[in-house]
């Protein structure tokens, strides 16, 4: 009996140290970024193109207040509340301090300064695609704008969820770099995809969920209920959205659709940002959503 005891505490105690390492936080190598040259002009088109106000400015700010990034936006989930920090250019309640690699590895693999595990309501399962040159270049145009000595407030997640080591097995299921639409694509659907499916993130709020938070990529963009509890958010696949490329790209620039109705809702600040990309960025990015299939199990979601 008492070697059977130690035998299976030896089985448990190795468990133990092998989920340790894989639910360790991620980094990237530095040489991944080595003699990246910064593009202020492209990290500013990433910022718009990401949305990053739209998240980290203050509750109802508008216009050039949109730049100061104090955080304090509250988003419910079924997880908790999560509020957005401050990313402001501040070296000691921002992210001021922080370099190029520090940038990267929250945006690619969701892990802090400090080692620690973000929560996924940050989008780096989208982000997790983004190019070296797109990182460099943010983190440079970050650096230009406003700092705010504001704290950010703790997120209001309770037990289990608050645990973040459980988000090291969550990233391994769900943390997943790579193309979901695939194939024979055109270079203007390629850019497009870029757009939406690693910058725009648009798969967050257009593809529903499981019960652990993951997105069902086998229902890519086939719409999703609203987070809010009120109503339901529209699919974007080319079974779903009969609109022209052309209809689309405006829709990004101008917010009308082909009804003369207008964006409402979060869309509103969607289309502040897309407004902001060039005429090239909104039609590659309707290119790319007219090739995406209705879903790869034949019928969007209901």
């Amino acid at each position: 009996m008492r070697r059977l005891f130690i035998f299976a505490a030896g089985i448990a105690v190795l468990v133990g140290l092998v989920g340790l390492v894989l639910t360790r936080p991620k980094t990237v190598d530095q040489t991944q970024l080595n003699g990246v040259v910064p593009d202020l002009s492209r990290g500013e088109t990433v910022f718009y193109a990401a949305g990053c106000a739209s998240c980290h400015s203050a509750p109802n700010a508008t216009g050039e207040e949109k730049l100061v990034l104090a955080g304090g936006r509250r988003f419910a989930s079924d997880f908790g509340t999560f509020i957005a920090p401050n990313i402001s250019s501040d070296p000691v309640t921002g992210i001021g301090s922080w370099s190029a690699l520090d940038l990267a590895n929250a945006l690619l693999h969701g892990t802090g300064p400090e080692g620690q595990h973000y929560f996924p309501a940050f989008p780096y399962t989208s982000y997790a695609n983004m190019s070296a040159e797109d990182v460099v270049s943010l983190h440079a145009f970050l650096g230009t704008l406003p700092a705010v000595p504001t704290q950010s407030a703790a997120h209001e997640v309770g037990f289990p969820f608050n645990i973040r080591r459980g988000l090291g097995g969550w990233k391994l299921l769900y943390l997943k770099p790579g193309w979901v639409v695939q194939g024979d694509l055109t270079d203007q659907q390629i850019q497009g995809r870029y757009l939406v499916e690693v910058l725009g993130h648009c798969a967050e709020c257009h593809t529903p969920r499981n019960g652990l938070g993951g997105l069902k990529r086998d229902l890519w963009l086939t719409g999703a209920p609203n987070p809010s509890g009120k109503g339901r958010i529209p699919g974007l696949t080319s079974a779903q959205l009969d609109w022209s490329e052309a209809d689309i790209a405006e829709y990004l620039k101008s917010g009308f659709t082909p009804d003369y109705d207008s964006a409402g809702g979060e869309m509103v600040e969607v289309i502040e940002n897309t407004s902001r990309l060039t005429d090239d960025d909104r039609l590659a990015i309707a290119a790319y959503l007219k090739a995406v299939p209705a879903s790869p199990t034949g019928s969007p979601s209901e």
